[in-house]
């Protein structure tokens, strides 16, 4: 939705919005008011109410309240609490950077191949490092996809291989060279302590000493990857919540014409 037609729904609801400074909007607008679901490694009870509300209030919450709170095992006390946020940002002067390309549906982006590049294109995924989940990496390249958008499997110009999960870094980039990757996909589930990171880098790193960063184009996706931080780590894109196949598909065939890869 763009800029101007949000800001002309959302007024339909209350003429006081001002995209210069919104705050949280609970039961009416401007009101702040915020949820918070947090533990405290404290036992059950009316001190530990109390020093929940005044967390809280340290954070600049007026009114808070812990509307509900139980033991989760001796010593820690989880909390469910309301409060009303007194700061505000500018959402006009806010840019995000995030992938451009036009997302294209399955058909338009098969056609698009047959019609640009002229041969099938090949894609390798998988989940690296010690990361063993496969959800994400799954949701793009097999072929049931993910929400009702096909994986990269489906496609009739696409030759997918999905690696699974634990691939070493080196392991992963040499089966691209085996194949004659066009592009490498990366998930990244596991982020504590910035493991995806260490690894995220760990691969770039790789690609650069074989020569072959800008012989194929590099993504990266997971619910903590974003566009910006994957290109500060050297990936040409990131794709982080709510994105498909048919993102991931579209960038890098339009990549792929831009960079005159055929």
């Amino acid at each position: 939705m763009s800029e101007g037609l949000y800001s002309m729904e959302a007024k339909n609801y209350d003429k006081t919005l001002d995209l210069t400074k919104i705050k949280p909007y609970g039961d009416t607008m401007n009101d702040g008011k915020m949820q918070l679901s947090f533990t405290l490694p404290v036992p059950c009870g009316p001190e530990a109410v109390e020093a929940a509300k005044q967390l809280l209030k340290q954070m600049g919450l007026e009114n808070p309240l812990v509307v509900y709170y139980k033991e989760l095992t001796p010593g820690f006390t989880f909390f469910n609490c309301y409060g009303s946020c007194q700061h505000t940002v500018n959402y006009a002067s806010i840019y995000v950077p995030k992938v451009e390309s036009n997302v294209m549906s399955m058909p338009e982006t098969d056609q698009f191949i047959r019609e640009h590049i002229g041969r099938k294109i090949v894609i390798v995924g998988a989940s690296t490092g010690t990361d063993a989940h496969t959800v994400g990496i799954d949701a793009i390249m097999n072929m049931k996809g993910y929400a009702g958008h096909y994986g990269l499997e489906r496609y009739d110009m696409i030759e997918a291989y999905n690696l699974g999960s634990q691939v070493p870094n080196e392991e992963f980039i040499a089966k691209g060279k085996e194949l004659h990757a066009d592009a490498l996909i990366i998930s990244q589930t596991v982020t504590q302590k910035d493991v995806h990171i260490h690894n995220l880098t760990n691969f770039i790193e790789l690609m650069e000493a074989e020569g072959l960063r800008d012989k194929m184009i590099c993504c990266c996706g997971g619910a903590r990857i974003t566009h910006e931080l994957a290109q500060e780590l050297g990936f040409d894109a990131g794709f982080g919540m709510n994105t498909y196949a048919d993102d991931v598909a579209s960038f890098v065939v339009d990549q792929m014409v831009k960079r005159g890869i055929h």
